[in-house]
């Protein structure tokens, strides 16, 4: 079966790789992303992947708490690169070459972030897992993601959550919220929808990079993603505004 994306960005949140812990990270959790992954990376579909770190520290909620918000998101750069060290591990223990790239230096643990090696890794069939984020505090993970795949010329992002796409509403709250099944970048933006936030969709849009907002904890929904099954939310502009 051909697939729908030559190279795609996944953006992992690391609320996604701690499961139901309330901190941390689940190793079953983190092992069926990366069996997931070596599935599709198997169809010949090139992944590159921006990670989170919220599972082990959130820098804006230091930053509200007292502590200096550069140092705060400096801090929370060094856990998305745990992240990412041991999302690498589980690949590369189920045979999948990998390659970690810190947007801060760090030679003994990671390759520096080079766009041209970046792209060259991917074409020799390697995940790359970008980790850091952008090396620089007051970005999040969101828009370091929108800016690495405009950089690696990614056909699309996959946003990966623990929500099966945007609602109109907390679905939590309102029992009656509708999931979109399509957005344009205008209303993502007008509605302060939260798929990411506004840099990062400003990017996206000035770019023209689609993003997919689906459910990581369906098995089997990232292979899905890339054959380009109809599953969650698709932003985009050509997108029509469509709910289910």
């Amino acid at each position: 079966m051909g697939t729908n994306y030559r190279r795609v960005l996944l953006k992992l949140s690391g609320e996604a790789l701690m499961g139901n812990m309330g901190y941390g990270i689940d190793p079953e959790v983190v092992k069926g992303i990366a069996q997931e992954l070596a599935e599709v990376i198997a169809t010949g579909v090139q992944i590159a992947i921006v990670v989170g770190g919220g599972n082990i520290f959130r820098g804006v909620k230091a930053a509200s708490a007292g502590m200096d918000r550069a140092t705060a998101d400096y801090i929370g750069m060094i856990a998305t690169v745990m992240n990412a060290m041991t999302l690498q591990d589980s690949l590369e223990r189920i045979g999948v070459q990998t390659r970690v790239q810190t947007a801060i230096a760090m030679q003994e643990l990671a390759e520096p972030y080079i766009r041209r090696r970046a792209i060259r890794h991917l074409e020799k069939g390697r995940v790359v897992i970008f980790g850091a984020g952008s090396g620089n505090p007051f970005f999040t993970t969101d828009t370091t993601a929108a800016l690495r795949a405009a950089e690696i010329d990614a056909e699309v992002i996959f946003k990966a959550t623990k929500v099966d796409g945007v609602y109109d509403a907390d679905p939590h709250i309102y029992p009656d919220a509708k999931r979109y099944n399509s957005l344009t970048y205008a209303h993502v933006l007008a509605k302060d929808l939260r798929v990411m936030d506004s840099t990062a969709i400003a990017l996206c849009k000035e770019n023209n990079i689609p993003i997919l907002v689906f459910d990581l904890t369906v098995r089997g929904n990232i292979h899905r993603a890339v054959l380009g099954e109809s599953i969650g939310t698709l932003v985009g502009g050509s997108c029509e505004i469509s709910r289910s």
